[in-house]
Parts: C-alpha cells; sequence; structure tokens
C-alpha cells in the first residue's frame, strides 16, 4: 500500500497536483477508504455475500409487504433475474475492489431483465415454492451486521464534515 500511494503521489507532483489534491481534506477517511480496497479477498468474498444476501433479503421482504402475505411464491424467472443480478454485482464490485450501489447494479439491472423475460418464456409461470417470511428474515441476517456499521460509518463521516 505504501508503495502504491508513493507512486499515486509522485505522479501527482509530476502532474503539478499536491497531495492534498490526492489525499482530500479528511485524511482518516482517505485512509479507510484504502484500507477498504486493499483489504484480502477473502474477507472481500466474504462480505460481498453477506451484502448479496442481504440485499435479496430486502427485496424479498419489499414482494412480502407489497403483497401483504406472509408467503411469497417464488418463480423460475425471479431465480434467474435474481442470479444474474447478483452475479453481475459480484463481478463488479470484485473488479473494482469496492462495496457500494453504483454503475453495477444499473449494468446488473440491464442483465438481469432480459435473463427474467427469457427464463419466463422457457420455464412458465409456475412457482417452484413458496417462501415463508421467517425464510426472507434469515437472508437478512448475514448482511445485518455489515449494514449497521456501513450506516454507523457514514453518519459519523457525515458528523465530521458537518464540523470542518
Amino acid at each position: 500500500m505504501l508503495k502504491n500511494l508513493s507512486k499515486e503521489l509522485a505522479d501527482a507532483e509530476a502532474a503539478g497536483r499536491t497531495p492534498k489534491d490526492v489525499v482530500g481534506q479528511d485524511i482518516t477517511a482517505f485512509a479507510a477508504s484504502r484500507a477498504r480496497v486493499h483489504r484480502p479477498l477473502p474477507y472481500r468474498l466474504l462480505r460481498m455475500a453477506a451484502t448479496v444476501s442481504f440485499v435479496l433479503g430486502v427485496v424479498l421482504l419489499l414482494g412480502h409487504l407489497l403483497r401483504w402475505s406472509t408467503v411469497l411464491p417464488v418463480l423460475p424467472s425471479r431465480i434467474a433475474f435474481y442470479a444474474a443480478v447478483a452475479a453481475v454485482t459480484v463481478a463488479w464490485e470484485l473488479r473494482r475492489g469496492s462495496l457500494g450501489i453504483r454503475k453495477g447494479w444499473l449494468l446488473a439491472f440491464v442483465v438481469g431483465l432480459p435473463v427474467m423475460v427469457i427464463t419466463d418464456r422457457l420455464a412458465g409461470d409456475q412457482p417452484l415454492f413458496d417462501l415463508p417470511l421467517w425464510g426472507t428474515l434469515v437472508l437478512l441476517l448475514p448482511g445485518l451486521p455489515y449494514a449497521v456499521v456501513d450506516a454507523r460509518a457514514k453518519r459519523t463521516e457525515k458528523a465530521a464534515q458537518t464540523v470542518t
């Protein structure tokens, strides 16, 4: 990490920029973002799996709420859509080395929607099984600690920005 940062600062200096242009106003936030990017791959994979599970749980929970039901029918087209969105999101985020909802989600939906339509045409619209509400809540559990930590970090970062 030190070599990469030194190279970036040297490149910035050669381009006529100051180190503050590279690092920004908040050195702590810069260091935290660099540490997140350079975490080991197994840790990033675990976090990504928990995040995907959490997002899927939130989407399914919304389905329960919209239907106002404790049981949600699971269709082949929905499974294909969620699998395509998850695969594209994971590939995009692992390539970038960070987490977050950005361009990767748009790309995932652009890929996921045609996959859902094709699967609906090929497999039909009969439900494979019914997912109870407790199953959806179980999907939320792995990502819940990460969501809480991220929310606290954003709140702390926002508070630090308002102070300066």
